[in-house]
């Protein structure tokens, strides 16, 4: 579990680290997440490396064995938590689980000359892992920064992080990703 090595040109991705979900996840580690996202996305603003913001609003409308009523969410249930709230930072609203499809987010990305992604948020195995998948099929390189992410099932978050996560990229620590960052 290490990163080799972070491109010059890195953005951090952070996926649906939102009042309504941060909520839900804060009896399994959200608030560290949102601690260590918010200490990542200091330090890239620091260097002017760009740092995106993903929030979900809306599901789309399939037939699953496993849903929620998103229209009984409280009104600021989508609201990216203030701790990362930066008026510089790139907004990205999704209707899906990852944060590529139908966003622009790659044609963003790739005309800003991107080619590494750092991700962290909730929830791994869905939006994290969803979203990193369509990273690595659109050409990025990718990071996890492991501590800075959960999800509310601890066995889906442990087989995304041993399983998945080392076929589409590099995994590390915060502390680790701030450490070649300071090197770079």
């Amino acid at each position: 579990m290490a990163i080799s090595t972070l491109d010059p040109k890195i953005a951090l991705i952070v996926v649906d680290l939102q009042k309504g979900i941060a909520a839900i996840a804060a009896a399994v580690g959200g608030a560290k997440v949102i601690a260590n996202t918010a200490r990542l996305a200091e330090a890239f603003r620091r260097r002017d490396l760009p740092v995106v913001l993903v929030n979900v609003v809306a599901g789309l409308p399939h037939r699953t064995e496993q849903s929620y009523a998103m229209s009984s969410l409280p009104p600021d249930w989508a609201e990216i938590v203030p701790e990362l709230n930066a008026p510089t930072d790139h907004r990205v609203t999704k209707h899906s689980w990852g944060a590529f499809t139908g966003t622009g987010l790659e044609d963003w990305l790739k005309t800003r000359g991107i080619t590494q992604v750092l991700l962290t948020g909730i929830s791994t195995s869905i939006g994290v892992e969803t979203t990193a998948r369509q990273a690595f099929e659109a050409g990025f390189n990718v990071a996890f920064a492991v501590d800075a992410m959960v999800d509310s099932n601890p066995e889906a978050h442990a087989g995304s992080i041993a399983r998945i996560f080392p076929r589409l990229g590099e995994t590390g620590t915060t502390d680790a990703i701030l450490e070649l960052l300071a090197r770079a």
